[in-house]
């Protein structure tokens, strides 16, 4: 089957290869919301975890990412990037079975967690490193924007309903037994990724085949510095992550719960409302980036997704508004961050092509979230030395200041990912951005 016709619209909701895609891509967010609640309660409710045990589990869910820019070279040379997510849904389903079966057995152990996060954090660099590819042949270019509201919208959804399923199913099952739900739904999607069909590109032949694994890694971060969207947007990402790293939920919660003195139960109904602008904002972000452009709404975004956490830094008062200035805070930065990622997303596919799509995905998230720990760090740092509401000020100021990588930029005057129509006006020569054939 040929690639879509990237000048033309299509109702996605009609096209069969996407829905049994999103379908997939659905089971699997919600899997992980569970086993994000799952996975901990194993580590402190059997081994008896320390907080620092606790949270090294999520640092190694990372860590892998500070090797996807080889692993995307490695992926940009192979020809079938759909059996490679398939891969590395069955990987991450077969490390999660191991822990029930663990369980049953009474040989879990701490070492078994920690293989098991960094285990499943490598096969998420596979899966996202095999994705732009296939991402760009199964979606036309005028409906990139609409593919990641619907994606984006699906993951938001599951920061809503997952947490209270989780919670559910650990209650019944045990958190061992719940994470076999998770695994279930990887196997959910290696099946209907499985079965779309798609013509992909051929494998890489003669010299550039034989060119070095290390190049081929200089080559896709070599292509993010020097252009300019990709540039742009990195520093943007980088710096956004960083900040919002360093309030981090952890940091969050412990305020909310230490100094605006909210019940367990009020911070989990604020981050509840939190997830619900998220998936308001992805639902909106295909009209609104319409009305006023791709580039205005990744700049919007860039700006709503860190400068909210101010508001419930700033909370006093009786206990009905600093519950609500945490219910806003986590509102409107949950409706920020899908502005900012569903229009990114989409702009990043646009200017890549296809040869280097899956090593500058990998270049790109060795950055980005490689500085995500780096983050975790500092803020832990400044809350111990300079207090929690301070640390969650800076790192409000910090974020929203990523702005500044955007201006300079031509992102702000993309209008449209349209061909032809990429710019409100015409962009110096230099920075003049062409929608990418497939």
């Amino acid at each position: 089957m040929s690639s879509p016709d990237p000048t033309a619209a299509i109702s996605l909701w009609r096209d069969q290869r996407f829905r049994r895609f999103w379908a997939g891509q659905s089971a699997s967010q919600l899997g992980d919301r569970i086993t994000e609640l799952a996975l901990p309660l194993i580590a402190i409710s059997t081994l008896n975890a320390s907080a620092n045990q606790v949270a090294w589990l999520t640092a190694l869910i990372w860590t892998p990412n500070l090797l996807a820019i080889f692993l995307g070279a490695w992926v940009d040379h192979r020809a079938h990037k759909r059996r490679l997510m398939v891969l590395a849904d069955l990987v991450r389903a077969a490390v999660l079975l191991s822990v029930p079966a663990a369980y049953l057995l009474g040989a879990v152990t701490l070492g078994q967690l920690y293989a098991v996060a960094l285990l499943m954090g490598a096969a998420g660099v596979l899966f996202n490193t095999a994705y732009p590819p296939f991402f760009v042949r199964l979606v036309p270019q005028a409906s990139y924007v609409d593919a990641n509201s619907k994606l984006s919208a699906s993951r938001s959804a599951s920061h809503v309903a997952g947490p209270a399923i989780g919670g559910a199913l650990v209650q019944v099952l045990t958190a061992p037994v719940t994470i076999v739900v998770d695994a279930l739904t990887f196997l959910v999607s290696a099946l209907l990724v499985g079965r779309v069909p798609l013509d992909e590109s051929p494998a890489a032949s003669g010299d550039a085949a034989a060119t070095s694994l290390l190049r081929r890694a200089r080559e896709g971060m070599s292509f993010v510095v020097r252009h300019p969207v990709l540039r742009a947007s990195l520093g943007c990402a980088a710096t956004v992550n960083f900040f919002t790293f360093v309030a981090g939920s952890g940091l969050i919660v412990l305020f909310a719960n230490r100094s605006l003195g909210l019940s367990a139960g009020a911070i989990g109904l604020a981050f509840g409302l939190g997830a619900t602008g998220s998936l308001l904002g992805a639902v909106s972000a295909p009209r609104i980036s319409r009305r006023f452009g791709v580039g205005r709404s990744i700049v919007v975004g860039a700006v709503l997704f860190p400068a909210p956490i101010a508001i419930a830094a700033a909370a006093g008062g009786p206990l009905w508004l600093r519950a609500g200035a945490l219910a806003a805070a986590q509102f409107l930065s949950g409706f920020g961050v899908m502005m900012f990622d569903v229009n990114l997303n989409s702009l990043q596919a646009s200017v890549i092509p296809d040869g280097m799509r899956s090593r500058v995905a990998g270049a790109y998230s060795t950055i980005n979230y490689g500085i995500r720990p780096v983050g975790a760090i500092v803020g832990g740092l400044l809350a111990t030395f300079v207090g929690l509401r301070t640390t969650l000020l800076i790192a409000a100021v910090g974020g929203a200041l990523s702005l500044l990588w955007l201006l300079p930029s031509p992102i702000p005057r993309i209008r449209s990912l349209a061909a032809n129509s990429t710019a409100d006006t015409p962009v110096d020569a230099d920075d003049e951005i062409h929608p990418v054939s497939r």
